[in-house]
């Protein structure tokens, strides 16, 4: 709004020019969001704990785990409302709305979200962690994913349907006619990894902000025609954009953290993991850095592969790899303190991003 209202008034006020830059737009974006979701968390907590909407869910067959997670239950859940609203007001004041990308990853979260809210919902119903079936949310993830494939596929003049890949400056992949199969499954795997990280206070947010930081920054090289053109890496017109929308995602998510961090307020909840994962995985894909997100979200890759090697262990030869998965609850279970869990792979997020970053000039 600020953008599209005041930025065409720079020809009577020029210091209105600064509404073009976006360094400016992205700070301000993280300030605003960050100050909405500080002011509306307290009431909307509020709200949730007298409506009932309270995570009582128990995971079935696990009873230690729900003994050490006992005084968790009763915490408001569904959270991830506050970051909704946050990102989206954030978003009509900084950003360009004329942008397609920026409609394209706002979309692919509100999908997503109506996903996460159709599972909390049942949850609650059912007052167990079963949730929809699995089958229904693989559908409707895939389905989100083949969408965004199809349009960024048809899209004239590019070739997002080339993947790049780290380390390599002339290695691509043309995956041609099949590339909507691979976003929908890429599409699905990263909403499902970053959902199955959210099961600690605080881990899937801090988590979180690290690969969006490094995607953020990531969107403003990948716009910039000197800056794609001088570290090798592919340019994509107008992404540059995504800057601001994935700063207003930073700051809604660090304001919910200050609730959400231990001993947590509020739980994110489906609502808010799946709709923060689609998010990811549109702008990695739109940006083109797309197998990088397995290194800079590492944390996500190892959570939901602890939880794939369990089930394919179990089901093949009836023995578990783990205690229980996914992975931060087997720490738990070898008697980690929650908060050195949650700690120590903030700090396993931050040096992967590095590692992404070194791969722009490993080329």
């Amino acid at each position: 709004m600020f953008y599209h209202l005041i930025y065409p008034l720079k020809d009577i006020f020029p210091a209105f020019n600064v509404f073009r830059y976006l360094t400016f737009r992205s700070l301000m974006a993280i300030f605003t969001s960050f100050i909405i979701t500080l002011i509306i968390s307290p009431n909307i907590i509020r709200r949730l704990k007298n409506i009932g909407i309270r995570d009582y869910n128990k995971r079935e067959c696990c009873e230690r785990l729900n003994e050490i997670n006992q005084a968790k239950f009763g915490t408001p859940t569904m959270g991830g409302v506050i970051i909704l609203f946050a990102f989206i007001i954030t978003l009509l004041l900084w950003g360009n709305l004329k942008n397609p990308y920026v409609w394209l990853v706002t979309g692919s979260i509100i999908w997503m979200a109506l996903l996460g809210i159709w599972d909390d919902r049942k949850k609650l119903y059912q007052q167990n962690s079963m949730g929809l079936d699995k089958k229904v949310k693989l559908l409707w993830q895939a389905i989100g994913g083949l969408g965004i494939g199809l349009y960024l596929y048809l899209q004239p003049g590019h070739t997002f349907h080339t993947l790049t890949f780290p380390f390599f400056k002339n290695v691509t992949w043309d995956m041609g006619p099949f590339y909507p199969l691979f976003v929908a499954f890429f599409f699905t795997c990263i909403t499902n990894a970053v959902n199955i990280t959210d099961g600690m206070d605080g881990l899937a947010t801090g988590c979180y902000l690290i690969p969006l930081l490094f995607y953020a920054a990531v969107s403003y090289i990948i716009g910039n025609v000197k800056f794609s053109h001088y570290l090798f890496l592919p340019y994509v017109n107008g992404s540059g954009e995504l800057m601001i929308l994935a700063s207003s995602l930073i700051g809604a998510c660090l304001g919910f953290l200050w609730f959400n961090a231990y001993p947590a307020e509020v739980f994110m909840g489906d609502t808010g993991a799946l709709s923060l994962g689609g998010a990811l995985a549109t702008v990695a894909l739109i940006t083109k850095q797309e197998i990088l997100l397995f290194l800079v979200g590492g944390v996500f890759m190892l959570e939901g592969f602890s939880v794939l090697l369990q089930v394919v262990s179990w089901r093949l030869f009836r023995k578990k790899v783990f205690l229980i998965a996914p992975l931060h609850h087997h720490f738990q279970y070898n008697g980690v303190p929650e908060t050195k869990i949650t700690l120590r792979m903030w700090i396993l997020s931050i040096v992967l991003a590095l590692l992404a970053l070194a791969t722009f000039k490993l080329r």
